[in-house]
């Protein structure tokens, strides 16, 4: 009989609220084995879980691999705004002197300091 591992599943489905708990497996399972029952306990349809990656403490991993004692599971949900673009239209809307090293400036001192 295999010996049981405790794993941690973290999944947030929106901005700040963010889902945590911990679950039992069997030694060597994958996350695919484990994927289901995860979906059964967030109430996420088949659809939707298809469209999450997988990683564990912030490193992508494929569903296949092997679930260690300890691991943390994360489920990732698709980004729907590119970062880059986001930055850039946040810099655009924010101005140059109100953002990055000029944001607050002593009176008197040099740029950039």
């Amino acid at each position: 009989m295999r010996k049981p591992v405790t794993i941690a599943v973290v999944y947030s489905a929106q901005a700040r609220a963010v889902h945590e708990f911990f679950m039992q497996v069997a030694s060597g399972s994958r996350i695919e084995q484990l994927l289901h029952e995860v979906a059964a306990r967030l109430g996420l349809t088949p659809e939707r879980l298809a469209d999450l990656g997988t990683g564990i403490w912030g490193k992508r991993v494929p569903v296949s691999h092997v679930l260690l004692d300890g691991n943390r599971l994360e489920l990732y949900r698709p980004l729907t705004v590119d970062p880059k673009v986001a930055r850039r239209e946040r810099f655009v809307r924010q101005g140059a002197k109100s953002a990055g090293l000029f944001a607050k400036r002593r009176a008197g001192a040099k740029a950039g300091y």
